[in-house]
């Protein structure tokens, strides 16, 4: 008898199990097929003003129209970006909560080698890439540097007395300045804040002397000329301020023959985004930067879009990672 009515609960058990699994499922598949049916929240690691809030805003705003619904930028900065990723990280997997990032977090970041507070590659979902930008080498008007020769050869002179500032331990800004300072052979001190906006002012007062930020959000103050323009971290020069030399041209006497930097920015969603989702993201996101409009505004700041599947994203930002690996080894570059 005991063993009956211990059957028949198994069994009760079991079909309730059944209806709860093929409920969720037809949930999750109304879920994708009505997706969104409410606002997005776009999560940017860093304050607002730096490069990518202000990428992150041009796509948002685009997005929103795309898939109408709206795309609400969220700014948590601090540690160099890892702060906001790992809140994202922790998100449900239902595309209501976006990752919008850059080469800090995902391929800088896990370079050094020390303990982040998320897995860069599989705690995360890869969307697509949006754009790539240049680094660019700016110093305070308050000195007496105009080029890179002047920089190497002050730097030299007065050891130790330069810094230079950065949006974080661990970030791209930190460690295009770590690379100079290996490439050239000299000594500059490291500066942290939360983002590379909020260094802009110490910049320009003179509190710090060196920023190797992104053109994106350094490209305005240069033209303002709050800062003086050194030289272009990309391969080639800027179209938007083609007098400026790169870093290998204006340095290759210097150790800086080789140098080049650029950043990437993309979106992620958090680990296990449904399939689905993803594609339905992807494209939404690939349309929002081939419109005539977003890559005019791209390249009013030094931008590049750069469309294509999760999957060219996902291979560039490894790519990315191997390549600052190898080069944090070379040149023996520690984050701290």
């Amino acid at each position: 008898m005991n063993n009956l009515k211990t059957l028949r609960t198994i069994s009760w058990i079991v079909l309730l199990a059944a209806f709860s699994f093929n409920g969720l499922l037809g949930a999750h598949a109304q879920g994708v097929k009505d997706y969104p049916n409410k606002s997005i929240t776009m999560i940017v690691p860093f304050p607002p003003g730096g490069a990518t809030d202000a990428l992150s805003r041009i796509v948002a705003l685009k997005l929103s129209s795309n898939l109408g619904q709206s795309v609400i930028v969220e700014n948590h900065p601090g540690a160099g970006g890892t702060i906001g990723a790992a809140l994202a990280m922790r998100a449900l997997p239902d595309g209501y909560t976006l990752l919008f990032t850059t080469s800090s977090t995902h391929s800088v970041a896990p370079s050094f080698g020390k303990k982040l507070p998320y897995d860069s590659v599989t705690d995360f979902t890869p969307i697509g890439g949006v754009a790539v930008s240049p680094a660019i080498l700016t110093v305070t008007k308050t000195l007496p540097i105009k080029t890179v020769k002047d920089l190497v050869l002050y730097a030299k002179a007065h050891p130790g007395e330069l810094n230079y500032a950065s949006s974080g331990v661990g970030t791209v800004i930190q460690l295009n300045a770590e690379a100079l300072k290996a490439q050239a052979g000299i000594d500059m001190t490291h500066v942290p804040y939360k983002g590379s906006a909020l260094a802009m002012p110490d910049l320009v007062s003179g509190k710090v002397h060196i920023l190797f930020d992104s053109i994106v959000s350094s490209l305005q103050p240069v033209k303002d000329g709050k800062m003086t323009a050194l030289a272009i971290g990309g391969a080639k020069r800027s179209a938007q301020i083609p007098d400026v030399p790169t870093v290998a041209e204006a340095g290759k006497d210097y150790g800086l023959g080789q140098f080049e930097s650029t950043t990437w920015f993309g979106l992620y969603g958090p680990k296990n985004l449904p399939p689905e989702l993803v594609v339905k993201l992807n494209a939404a996101l690939n349309k929002v930067i081939e419109s005539p409009d977003v890559i005019e505004r791209f390249a009013q700041v030094g931008s590049d879009p750069i469309p294509g599947t999760p999957e060219k994203f996902s291979n560039m930002v490894a790519k990315e990672r191997a390549r600052w690996t190898a080069l944090i080894k070379q040149a023996q570059i520690n984050p701290e």
